[in-house]
């Protein structure tokens, strides 16, 4: 692909930012008491279509009661970069839980402008066909549950999204739609008003070793805004199942599911996209788009010692249309990583990820490189 993104987290930088020489000990000792903690890092980046990327990833981790032997670590998450070739992005994510973890809140805020490569739409899209598309982008989103029994969640969200496209390459399939006609491409606005389920036995929700996960979200947005803007449903389920078979081996799978359905044509950027950082790892987001999108991934994580961790993870998934038979357009996904440890309370770690998937015909296999903050799922 065109779009190279290599992305590095310098932690040596990052500890030159603690002038105190006892937090430096600290982020390398054995200590597991319950604590908040914070972890500023430079980020540097290169893309060909951006250019240099420079700005800062954080998260924050702590407890909204420390003395409360069940509650689980709250995270707040923020990015904020900038490009030699002008991308922007600011972005806000929390994920708090009250005390005795009744309730569990959802924010998040982006603003991105940014380039991306569009392929066209469907499952068996070219590289040759790569034309770059500047994206603006408005996210809001807010998940309030509720705990009505032990594990389970039942709650209410919002989200609303404003998106403009510009294609910055004339000539291109964005432009001429020769490969399937584009709807809405100048962007648009919609309202999601989602109901969700949350079914949570996990022993923990940063560094998973037993128990189960399956959140159900149903979105419907009105016609508040006319014209071509999106009005339809949305349905995402996420399952996941972890296991330990011994003291340091982990065992996790995760089963991902989506659909998006209307009476009226759906815009192009709402159809759903195969590949990202945490699923289908490899794949350039948004290769390939459709209607549906089925993902399964398993994830065997050997914890070394406390510090270090590494994992190969593997799987298949499709992006798939109404009439399509899903199983005959299977991709498949695998690869490696590490994880770095810098929060032994929370076991919160620094992921880096390498997943190769497909090796289209004529085409190089596909493959990417990812590194974050936090696992994979």
């Amino acid at each position: 692909m065109k779009k190279i993104i290599i992305t590095l987290m310098l932690i040596t930088s990052t500890l030159s930012a603690f002038s105190q020489k006892k937090l430096i000990k600290k982020l390398f000792s054995s200590d597991t008491t319950r604590h908040n903690s914070f972890l500023p890092v430079p980020l540097f980046g290169y893309s060909q279509e951006a250019g240099f990327e420079f700005g800062a990833v954080g998260i924050y981790s702590f407890y909204i009661d420390k003395a409360d032997t069940i509650i689980r670590a709250s995270q707040v998450y923020g990015v904020a970069y900038t490009s030699t070739k002008g991308v922007t992005q600011i972005s806000a994510r929390g994920d708090i839980w009250s005390k005795k973890n009744k309730w569990h809140h959802i924010y998040e805020a982006r603003f991105s402008n940014t380039p991306f490569n569009f392929y066209g739409l469907g499952n068996q899209t070219l590289r040759a066909d790569e034309d770059l598309i500047t994206q603006k982008r408005y996210r809001f989103n807010t998940e309030i549950e509720r705990q009505l029994t032990k594990s389970y969640y039942p709650g209410l969200g919002v989200e609303f999204e404003s998106l403009n496209f510009k294609d910055r390459e004339a000539g291109g399939i964005f432009d001429t739609e020769s490969q399937a006609p584009l709807f809405d491409k100048d962007g648009g606005r919609f309202l999601l008003l989602k109901l969700t389920q949350l079914l949570d036995t996990r022993n923990s929700n940063t560094y998973t070793t037993k128990g189960f996960y399956t959140r159900l979200r149903y979105g419907y947005a009105p016609n508040l805004f006319g014209g071509n803007n999106f009005t339809g449903n949305l349905f995402t389920a996420d399952a996941r199942y972890f296991y330990t078979p011994t003291k340091k081996l982990t065992i996790g799978s995760q089963l991902f599911y989506e659909t998006i359905s209307s009476k009226n044509e759906i815009p192009f950027y709402l159809l759903r996209q195969l590949g990202n950082d945490q699923i289908m790892r490899g794949y350039y987001l948004g290769r390939y788009r459709d209607r549906n999108y089925l993902a399964l991934q398993a994830e065997l994580r050997l914890r070394l010692i406390d510090r270090l961790g590494l994992v190969a993870f593997g799987g298949t998934g499709s992006t798939y249309g109404k009439d399509a038979n899903v199983t005959q357009n299977l991709k498949p996904n695998y690869g490696i990583g590490t994880r770095i440890f810098f929060d032994l309370d929370k076991s919160l770690a620094l992921r880096l990820d390498y997943g190769w998937g497909e090796k289209p015909t004529g085409e190089k296999r596909i493959s990417g490189l990812y590194i974050s903050l936090g696992e994979s799922f």
